[in-house]
């Protein structure tokens, strides 16, 4: 989907949802983005626009279906401090704990490196932390991943 920066399968997750397979729509979800549960509620939905049935009705509501994946993911515990199996010995950096930072490391340690995340202020998060309002992001969504990328180190 072009109008997708992020280019997530939706068209995947989407059918997989409609199948009632929420767990695979959640593994889905989870390969192309880092931050689901939280993209899901602060996103501007430009996907949304570009959808083809919005051509002769609504289009389909995308976010809340993100959204919706996700929370069904917190709430099932299928979001996992999973450390990967075998390390590369090779150790890397990163400054700054905002969403560019955080999705870094975790590919980085995907990887196998060992990573380690340097933050200015007092709590990691950066922008998520900082710049969303707490309407639009309740922190202990966002405190809940922070540990568990802590746990799985990154």
């Amino acid at each position: 989907m072009k109008a997708f920066p992020v280019y997530n399968l939706i068209p995947e997750w989407n059918d997989l949802v409609y199948q009632n397979r929420w767990e695979e729509a959640f593994e889905r979800l989870i390969k192309t983005n880092n931050f689901p549960e939280i993209t899901g509620r602060v996103c501007p939905a430009v996907c949304e626009g570009a959808c083809v049935l919005g051509i002769t009705e609504t289009p389909v509501a995308i976010k809340n279906l993100e959204c919706a994946i996700s929370d069904k993911g917190l709430e099932n515990g299928w979001f996992k401090a999973a450390p990967p199996k075998n390390r590369t010995g090779k150790k890397v950096a990163i400054v700054g704990s905002g969403p560019a930072g955080l999705s870094a490391a975790q590919e980085l340690n995907y990887a196998g490196h060992t990573v380690s995340v340097y933050e200015r202020d007092d709590r990691i998060g950066g922008l998520m932390m900082y710049g969303i309002p707490n309407m639009k992001l309740k922190k202990p969504i966002l405190e809940f991943r922070i540990d568990l990328r802590e746990k799985r180190r990154f």
